[in-house]
C-alpha cells in the first residue's frame, strides 16, 4: 500500500549548535513526527516496534523537563548522566536514546527497502 505522508518536522530540520551538538527538543519533536508513520506502515505490525519507540522518546523528555535549560541538547544530557554515573542504568536517558537511535536505524533500513522495490513486508523487516 503506497501512502504519502508530509512531516512538519523532519531531522534535516534540526540545527545543529557548533560547540553543543544537538537540541534536545527538536530532536524530540521529530521523533514524534515519525509515530504516525508507524500507524500507516501497519498498526499490528508495527506495535511493538511503537511502543518500544515512544517509550523511549518519553523517557528522554522526563530529563529534559527536568531542566530544560540545562539539558538543551542531547549532549549534555549524556554528559550529565556519564559524570552521575547513571548513564548505563536501566531506564537512563541515554540507555533510551542509544535504543531510540537503533530504533530509527531499523526504520531507515525498513523504509528503504520498501523504496526499492520490496513488496513483502516480512522481507523488508
Amino acid at each position: 500500500q503506497f501512502f504519502l505522508l508530509v512531516l512538519d518536522t523532519r531531522f534535516s530540520d534540526i540545527e545543529l549548535r557548533e560547540e553543543e551538538g544537538i537540541p534536545t527538543e527538536e530532536f524530540l519533536e521529530s521523533c514524534y513526527a515519525i509515530v504516525p508513520v508507524l500507524d500507516k506502515l501497519g498498526p499490528t505490525v508495527f506495535a511493538p516496534v511503537k511502543m518500544d519507540f515512544v517509550g523511549n522518546i518519553k523517557k528522554i523528555n522526563q530529563k529534559f523537563i527536568t531542566n530544560k535549560e540545562e539539558f538543551d541538547t542531547l549532549q549534555k544530557i549524556v554528559l550529565h548522566e556519564v559524570n552521575a554515573g547513571v548513564a548505563q542504568v536501566r531506564n537512563s536517558a541515554t540507555e533510551a536514546l542509544l535504543w531510540l537511535k537503533r530504533g530509527l536505524k531499523f526504520l531507515k533500513g525498513f523504509l528503504t527497502e520498501v523504496k526499492n522495490g520490496e513488496k513483502n513486508i516480512q522481507t523488508a523487516l
